[in-house]
């Protein structure tokens, strides 16, 4: 059955706004066959790269690549070695705001999703911006200032796109944009795959195929040469649950049928009525943050396993041990 690195955050232990609620980022290797896991990494970023204030950390999504792991938190880049996860570079800069998934190029670049300001960085090994692209197509900095340190802006949301996941279809580098519901050539920007119905994420490219999760519980399969949706399975109906799964977000593709999933919690989300007033909508959610495989042609769910008693209570990306992503 194999074992996963899960990447993702410890959540701080009170209702909080959405960019301050992770205490630190958190990677764990689980075992499903046997229902265990043990922490491998527990982290925490320096305060000058935070906010001031109640500052949010967490591990986004990674990459593995070549016995390294490659993942940011809110406002830098980690690279660790593996599988001692050995932190062998780290990387912040002031446009840092958000990050959402890292993923090295085959120079030996990085691309990194910068969130909070809607763009795709291409950084050197030595922290030099090689290329930004503003993902809706225009200029990056015509809303954001060169000379502000972004990492101290606890967020800048509303965000226009929220770009959350980069992948590359043969020479040419994509974007996941989730408010958009699409991903979007940037290197040849009239190229798009347009998905629709829910807010997306990830952008897994496997065989012909480029997989992407639903936060509903869906995963979209788009063929790679006509960019058109194959498939949309509707994961809801492979689980003999009849509440909301979670926040859907993080695949593994096992084979063309197989993947596993992650799900976070349904997280409060706070509502200002007209009067003023704050209510808080949501709940927790009454599905713990977990991960479950699914048997995507027959349309069954085939196991799972809760992580959130190892402390990690959101999921961004699972990885195989002994498996680069690229």
């Amino acid at each position: 059955m194999g074992k996963y690195y899960i990447i993702g955050a410890k959540q701080k232990n009170q209702i909080l706004k959405d960019w301050e609620q992770y205490q630190n980022g958190l990677i764990i290797k689980v075992s499903p066959e046997n229902k265990t896991a043990v922490k491998c990494v527990e982290y925490t970023s320096p305060p000058e790269v935070c906010p001031k204030e109640n500052p949010s950390i967490s591990f986004t999504a990674g990459t593995m690549y070549n016995n390294h792991l490659y993942v940011g938190t809110q406002t830098e880049v980690l690279i660790y070695s593996l599988p001692q996860f050995k932190i062998v570079n780290s990387l912040s800069i002031p446009s840092f705001n958000d990050i959402h998934h890292v993923r090295p190029t085959e120079e030996g670049n990085l691309m990194i999703v910068n969130t909070g300001l809607d763009m795709v960085i291409e950084l050197s090994p030595n922290g030099k911006v090689l290329k930004e692209w503003d993902v809706l197509g225009g200029d990056p900095w015509t809303i954001f200032s060169r000379t502000t340190d972004y990492r101290k802006v606890p967020t800048t949301k509303p965000h226009q796109s929220h770009p959350n996941y980069v992948f590359k279809i043969g020479g040419d580098i994509w974007a996941t944009r989730c408010l958009q519901k699409d991903a979007v050539c940037l290197t040849k920007l009239n190229k798009t795959i347009n998905i629709g119905h829910q807010l997306i994420h990830d952008g897994v490219v496997f065989g012909n195929s480029i997989y992407f999760t639903q936060v509903d519980g869906h995963v979209v399969v788009v063929d790679i040469h006509s960019l058109q949706v194959k498939y949309q399975y509707n994961l809801n109906n492979m689980n003999d649950s009849k509440i909301p799964l979670g926040w859907c977000r993080g695949i593994k593709i096992i084979n063309k049928d197989q993947v596993i999933v992650g799900f976070t919690r349904i997280r409060p989300v706070k509502k200002t009525e007209a009067d003023g007033t704050i209510s808080w909508q949501g709940g927790y959610g009454v599905l713990p943050t977990r991960i479950a495989c699914f048997d995507l042609k027959k349309g069954k769910q085939l196991w799972e396993q809760q992580v959130e008693e190892y402390g990690m209570n959101a999921i961004y990306s699972i990885h195989s041990e002994n498996e680069s992503d690229i």
